[in-house]
């Protein structure tokens, strides 16, 4: 045998075996229909496919949860009542805001006066305001009566009578308050009249009882009667 024989013989078996490991890892594709059929890769290609890197790792943080059982839960506002139509007030006017006098008793409780027509020797600038006072209050003009009477007293300021007069004018508008001043005022003039003074006490009586000061109009028309 040669030299070269012994060579092959001897490589030979190296040989065979490295082509059959290249068999084994790499089959041959089968042919259907005349295309060959694509290979499907292996297993452990696909677990080294999905296994991510080393590198690629994140490393996720986890925190506990909070105490919820701190948070103070508020109470829900209640929803907004609907506006309500605004109640119609009554205006609001000055009288009711003064103080209101006491009404005045019922005629039935009053004592019946019946005042006199006092005469007395006047001016004729006097005597013309006086006409002029008794014609407007017959009409029913009792501010203008009023007036005409005041402006006589201007003239005549110690002249009892005018004050009687203006008495009785203001106790016809409602005011007895200011009925009984005058009238108060024309008995302290009246000096030796004691008619004038007696009817004086006895409209401060009737004044004193519209103010329902029934002991007050007592002790006035007491003191009348002593005239």
């Amino acid at each position: 045998m040669s030299f070269k024989r012994l060579v092959i013989i001897c490589t030979l078996p190296s040989f065979l075996a490295g082509c059959a490991e290249f068999y084994g890892s790499q089959p041959p594709a089968p042919v259907y229909g005349g295309q060959p059929k694509s290979q499907k890769p292996s297993v452990g290609s696909q677990k080294k496919a999905r296994s991510p890197s080393a590198a690629s790792k994140e490393i996720v943080k986890t925190q506990p949860l909070k105490d919820f059982s701190a948070i103070k839960s508020e109470p829900l506002a209640p929803p907004p009542l609907p506006p309500s139509e605004p109640t119609p007030t009554e205006p609001v006017t000055l009288e009711a805001l003064e103080p209101s006098s006491p009404p005045p008793p019922p005629p039935s409780e009053l004592t019946p006066f019946q005042p006199i027509e006092a005469t007395v020797p006047l001016s004729p600038v006097v005597g013309a305001l006086v006409s002029a006072a008794n014609q407007n209050s017959k009409a029913g003009d009792l501010d203008s009566a009023a007036a005409s009477i005041e402006r006589a007293i201007r003239i005549e300021p110690r002249n009892a009578t005018l004050f009687y007069k203006l008495a009785l004018l203001r106790l016809q508008q409602s005011k007895p308050r200011l009925a009984e001043d005058l009238a108060k005022k024309s008995a302290l003039l009246a000096s030796t009249d004691n008619t004038l003074k007696k009817h004086c006490w006895l409209l401060i009586a009737h004044a004193r009882e519209m103010q329902q000061d029934f002991p007050g109009a007592k002790e006035a028309r007491a003191k009348a009667d002593s005239f």
